[in-house]
């Protein structure tokens, strides 16, 4: 690179991507295009306009933008993927056109109206992250955006990113808006000492459930691995249905081993509805003893067993 050509500045980086992109094409190739120029035309590039937003690149399915605020970049891709629910609504499920959505920012280089380095990386790979219909954030990301808009976050924990040296704390960005603050867990705090018990958190305008960890009832250490595999695809099937909130693996399996109360816990995590399972595998059969539970009074209000192979 030529010195004189290279700008470096802070930047938020805004990655998008079309879920299913090679899937709608198949299905129709001009109807998808069409329908995308008229999504760029009457609502992303409206939005990215009003946020202070640079579209520096879009490939077929995807965009890259730069911001100068992360806010800006939060609240462009929030006002985006709330447009899109209300487009989706009416649209057969498989022809929805759905992005997912990464954050991230930091420094970058400047190169012929193209962004290159870690900064922009790190919001690509964010995105590979999402949901359709979704937004992932870095912390950094997070911690300045969490006191100045009215999001829902769901801590994913730290991840490790493709081709990204060092793991990357990632935060799910939810559509409910409300003040579902980070806290630590009633009884003890993050060193270990008496904790203030915290408010209970208002219930979202939907249907909400957190799926707990399941409990290996086969008396076999080595199961652990299958019985958390099962709680993460249940969770993340539930996830997929939009009109439901669900509880991020990280928060739900803070309670792995704890012998609390079912009421408690759905007062902390802010649901109205709990999943407790126990699994018992022997050979090659497996035994699945599922209820659901009320959050806000206790009560059983379904179980079931599911024995397979």
């Amino acid at each position: 690179m030529s010195a004189e050509r290279v700008e470096r500045r802070l930047a938020a980086i805004l990655a998008a991507d079309v879920a299913g992109y090679s899937r709608l094409m198949g299905r129709d190739e001009a109807g998808t295009l069409a329908r995308l120029k008229a999504l760029r035309r009457e609502l992303i590039d409206p939005m990215v306009a009003e946020h202070k937003g640079r579209i520096v690149k879009t490939t077929g399915d995807g965009l890259l933008i730069e911001f100068p605020s992360v806010v800006e970049a939060v609240a462009c891709a929030i006002t985006v993927q709330s447009g899109m629910g209300s487009r989706n609504a009416a649209t057969p499920e498989d022809r929805r056109i759905e992005f997912r959505v990464g954050i991230n920012s930091g420094d970058i280089i400047v190169e012929d109206g193209d962004i290159h380095g870690d900064g922009v990386n790190i919001a690509a790979r964010l995105e590979g992250v999402a949901e359709p219909g979704g937004i992932c954030v870095s912390a950094i990301v997070h911690d300045q955006v969490r006191d100045r808009l009215d999001c829902v976050f769901e801590d994913l924990g730290e991840q490790s990113l493709k081709n990204i040296v060092r793991p990357v704390r990632v935060y799910r960005i939810g559509p409910e808006i409300g003040p579902r603050a980070f806290r630590p867990l009633s009884g003890v705090d993050a060193t270990g000492t008496a904790a203030v018990q915290p408010a209970a958190l208002s219930l979202p305008d939907k249907p909400s459930i957190a799926v707990l960890p399941f409990q290996n009832m086969s008396g076999d250490p080595e199961q652990e691995y299958f019985v958390d595999g099962m709680v993460e695809e249940i969770i993340t099937a539930l996830s997929r249905i939009r009109w439901l909130f669900v509880i991020a693996r990280n928060s739900t399996f803070t309670y792995k081993g704890r012998p609390i109360e079912v009421k408690e816990i759905g007062r902390e995590l802010g649901v109205r509805y709990i999943l407790e399972d126990s699994v018992r595998k022997g050979g090659s059969r497996v035994r699945i003893t599922a209820q659901l539970i009320d959050g806000e009074t206790g009560a059983h209000l379904w179980a079931d067993r599911f024995d397979g192979l």
